[in-house]
């Protein structure tokens, strides 16, 4: 029976790797997978899932106006497809949630969604949303704070070098913009600092 996972993470968690990992094992069974990523987040080159660890594999990309159902409906018409993988996840649309939902119950296909659960303000993203509720499957992966704890939260660094109280949700960067927190760091750097 085919499920909706959706693994979710701070930054630093190994997210792209883990999605990496489970398309090769899919690959290496002589299976078909299908990968997406965003197409806002080009910082690895354009259609690429790449991991910090050097691997990376080619990717679809989605914005807001891709319909993923019909484009693996389409896929599935000509060739095989036996797993969509989803790469930054968060930056899914409500409606495209809805459209993974229908691959898996109408097509019978598994989705494996990877993403970030909140932002930089610690608010959660739409796609991040709509996955934690739709999902049939929640995986968290773990990665730590600077103190040792486990870091649920994801702090945006300014220009200055300060964390960022304020802003646009989306701004695509890496570990030169974004630092993995524990609750405690976090509540410190932003939200003590929002009253």
């Amino acid at each position: 029976m085919s499920k909706l996972y959706f693994y979710y993470s701070s930054m630093n968690a190994g997210k792209s790797t883990h999605l990496l990992q489970s398309s090769y094992n899919y690959k290496e069974r002589g299976m078909n997978t299908i990968v997406y990523t965003a197409k806002i987040d080009d910082r690895f080159s354009e259609g690429k899932v790449s991991s910090r660890l050097g691997i990376h594999a080619d990717a679809k990309l989605f914005d807001e106006n891709t319909n993923i159902f019909d484009e693996i409906a389409d896929i599935i018409s000509t060739d095989t497809c036996d797993c969509v993988l989803i790469d930054e996840s968060q930056f899914l649309t409500k409606v495209q949630v809805k459209q993974l939902t229908d691959i898996v119950d109408t097509l019978g296909i598994p989705v494996l969604a990877y993403g970030i659960r909140t932002d930089f303000l610690g608010e959660t993203f739409s796609g991040s949303a709509a996955l934690l509720a739709w999902a049939d499957k929640l995986v968290e992966l773990k990665t730590i704070c600077h103190c040792g704890k486990k870091a649920g939260f994801v702090t945006r660094i300014d220009e200055q070098g300060n964390a960022a109280i304020d802003g646009e949700q989306i701004e695509i960067g890496g570990n030169e913009r974004y630092e993995a927190l524990c609750r405690k760091h976090f509540k410190e750097l932003v939200w003590d600092r929002q009253t």
